[in-house]
């Protein structure tokens, strides 16, 4: 029996399961659904971003992860795996199979998953009190909306979508090119 083939499953189930599972589930609340694979520009703009980051964040206490890691959300009981995600905690390396502090999450969206990835899983990453960015990076065209949370926990967007642009990363104090982010792609 595959693990999505239970209904409802205890967190301890779930990461059991994981550990053994032929492909990654995301959970939420004990429910559990598999994730698909992805398109050529989203994988590529994904190992960009966390190529970029890892440079970056050299000699920081910082580490970058990709789409193996999850992150767990204990207040939403949930652990979603983040195409690309930066956690800066020295209590995230002694977890070797999830973090909880991610201060950058970045997805990539697709068809399928853009409307969960802007609603609901933001809403639910928005519980993270350490997350401080929250970047929807679009795999069709060059354009990346910035979501930055604010002292008063609001969050603003700014959007970026010109090949020649900058953007920064304020939490990791790092600049970013979209023309790196889009390399090798059509976009």
């Amino acid at each position: 029996m595959s693990i999505a083939e239970k209904i409802k499953l205890s967190e301890q189930e779930y990461l059991k399961g994981e550990e053994t599972a032929e492909f990654k589930h995301e959970y939420l609340n004990g429910e559990v659904w598999a994730m698909v694979g992805a398109s050529d520009n989203h994988v590529t703009i994904a190992m960009n971003l966390a190529f970029l980051l890892k440079q970056k964040l050299k000699d920081t206490p910082c580490r970058s992860y990709i789409s193996d890691m999850k992150v767990k959300i204990e207040q939403a009981n949930a652990f979603f795996y983040p195409d690309v995600f930066v956690s800066c905690e020295q209590k995230d390396k002694q977890n070797t199979h999830y973090k909880e502090y991610p201060v950058f999450i970045a997805e990539v969206l697709s068809p399928s998953t853009e409307a969960y990835d802007r609603g609901d899983k933001f809403k639910f990453y928005r519980q993270l009190p350490s997350l401080q960015e929250y970047w929807l990076i679009d795999a069709q065209k060059v354009s990346i909306d910035c979501f930055s949370r604010q002292s008063d926990d609001t969050w603003i967007l700014q959007n970026i979508s010109l090949r020649q642009e900058q953007t920064i990363i304020k939490a990791l104090d790092i600049e970013l090119s979209l023309a790196e982010i889009y390399e090798d792609t059509p976009a």
